[in-house]
């Protein structure tokens, strides 16, 4: 992901997606809100839907993600918040609301 003014450019196979949520530069980590908003955000985006549109308690597949998709989201994921995040957390969290929460927590036990 690269960094251009007050957006986040994400690169989705040949596709660029703004993604309008930035971290408080204050803040180490994200919170579990701040995680699902920018998921809500990225996922509204790449389906071209408004965020409103989008539910956090429907799983990931119902939206066709997929594999390619899944490490994509994740790619730019860990990119936004600087830890490692393991594209599979999706089929174990597979909504937006469990994964956001499972990663605020773990990253929460590994500062």
């Amino acid at each position: 992901m690269e960094i251009q003014g007050s957006q986040a450019m994400t690169s989705s196979g040949s596709e660029s997606l703004p993604v309008e949520i930035q971290r408080n530069a204050g803040k180490n980590l994200p919170t579990a809100t701040e995680i699902q908003e920018w998921i809500v955000s990225y996922l509204a985006q790449l389906l071209e839907i408004d965020p409103d549109e989008v539910n956090v308690a429907i799983p990931f597949d119902q939206y066709g993600f997929d594999s390619s998709v899944a490490v994509g989201m994740t790619g730019d994921l860990e990119d936004w918040v600087g830890r490692k995040i393991d594209p599979t957390l999706l089929y174990d969290y597979p909504t937006i609301e469990t994964l956001a929460q499972h990663l605020a927590e773990e990253f929460k036990l590994r500062q």
